[in-house]
């Protein structure tokens, strides 16, 4: 068995090994001049490569088409995918939110111990290769045709494992979803996911770098999409963190004129234990202004733009504020607002959401419904999740499966 791997990323390096361990005749092409090249900029360079979690943990976190995933990830769990990478010589450790790194923390070492285990199943690598077309001649030939900048190339099996269009520097940029569509297949919208949001308020940038911990963010769009505790930071034009990048993948196609974004300053207190707390420091400090009390309840970045949505003057006694003012300040720590207007893009996004229609693609194996030797791995296909690990493992475990379907299918398929 002949087949080429296009895309030299997480889910392509797997399926390239993993094939060629199974028995095929590998080649896998990289347009890049190294492989992994996202990988080098995975959590923060550290890479997180998956979550210490369940299978049943895994489908919980994922966002789109969880049930697609469910035979992938029990052919390769996270503790498989763990045994994989220590047996390699690279010491992993599980974080806060079971996130697994590299004991280094640096994202190198993942990339050479999937290049280590392309070498030992005698993968042919070829760099600086584009892909510009995939066809099929299986009527014919019983053939798949590679159109590259270095000629054609034929194999019983391709894999397409070509990312998505999220860090275009990195080499995606959609390439496998014009293969795809070019194949008759079908590609869902795509969106930018698990990225900052741009927000209406210019105050923003005053804040800049400010970064928020033990905070609750809401996203609504009338009712609750989402709603969890965590980190988050301001940027020049909005906000990101972990929690954000989370709540974008939930605005991910959605009209963002009708969403909301709210953080709960104190969300350890309710309203009346809030008010209650504000009453104390008050009584302590009876003949201090409100701007200066506020120092002991909020980081002071953040108090001017507080004190702005209470209208209170900031130099007002504390000992003559009312206690319906005392209310506008509990309601601006609790429900803090913003108003959404984007992302800034495929530029910034971690991730795309959409991508390659699963209904059209075996689950089991990864190969096309329609086109026999024809397979899918990683983030060209429509599938995304939540930040910590997952989309990784997703890339990991549908790469696993293509690269055995690919090396075994025309001894286990019927046509």
């Amino acid at each position: 068995m002949k087949v080429i791997v296009i895309g030299g990323g997480p889910a392509g390096m797997i399926a390239a090994g993993f094939a060629a361990e199974n028995g095929a005749e590998v080649t896998l092409l990289e347009k890049n001049e190294k492989l992994g090249k996202k990988l080098y900029i995975t959590g923060k360079g550290r890479c997180n490569l998956t979550n210490n979690t369940d299978v049943q943990g895994l489908l919980a976190k994922i966002n789109t088409n969880p049930r697609f995933l469910q035979s992938a990830f029990n052919a390769l769990t996270p503790q498989d995918l763990i045994v994989f990478f220590e047996k390699s010589g690279t010491s992993l450790k599980t974080e806060r939110g079971n996130r697994v790194f590299p004991v280094s923390d640096k994202a190198q070492d993942i990339t050479d111990a999937l290049e280590k285990f392309l070498r030992k199943n005698r993968v042919k690598i070829t760099l600086k290769c584009s892909v510009q077309a995939v066809s099929s001649t299986f009527d014919k030939k019983n053939k798949m045709v590679v159109k590259t900048t270095n000629g054609n190339l034929e194999a019983d099996a391709v894999i397409i494992a070509t990312g998505g269009l999220s860090y275009p520097s990195t080499g995606s940029t959609g390439d496998g979803y014009r293969f795809a569509k070019a194949l008759n297949h079908n590609v869902t919208d795509t969106f930018p996911s698990l990225v900052a949001i741009n927000v209406a308020e210019p105050w923003v940038a005053d804040v800049e770098g400010l970064s928020l911990r033990n905070v609750r963010l809401t996203l609504r769009e009338g009712k609750i999409l989402y709603q969890e505790m965590g980190e988050m930071l301001f940027t020049r034009t909005g906000v990101s963190g972990p929690l954000v990048l989370s709540a974008s993948a939930i605005a991910a196609g959605k009209s963002f004129e009708n969403l909301r974004l709210e953080i709960d300053l104190k969300p350890a207190l309710t309203n009346e234990q809030l008010d209650a707390r504000i009453l104390r420091d008050f009584a302590e400090s009876p003949n201090r202004n409100f701007a200066t009390i506020l120092e002991n309840l909020l980081p002071k970045r953040i108090i001017p733009i507080v004190i702005s949505l209470t209208q209170i003057p900031a130099d007002k006694k504390v000992n003559v504020i009312t206690k319906q003012e005392r209310q506008k300040l509990v309601s601006a720590i609790k429900v803090f607002p913003f108003t959404p207007t984007g992302t800034p893009g495929y530029r910034e996004a971690v991730i795309t959401k959409g991508g390659v229609d699963v209904k059209e693609i075996n689950p089991k194996t990864m190969m096309s419904k329609k086109i026999p030797g024809l397979f899918f791995a990683g983030e060209v296909l429509d599938v995304d999740a939540m930040t910590g690990g997952y989309n990784l493992q997703i890339a990991f475990s549908t790469g696993y499966a293509a690269g055995i379907g690919a090396a075994k299918w025309r001894h286990t398929c019927v046509i």
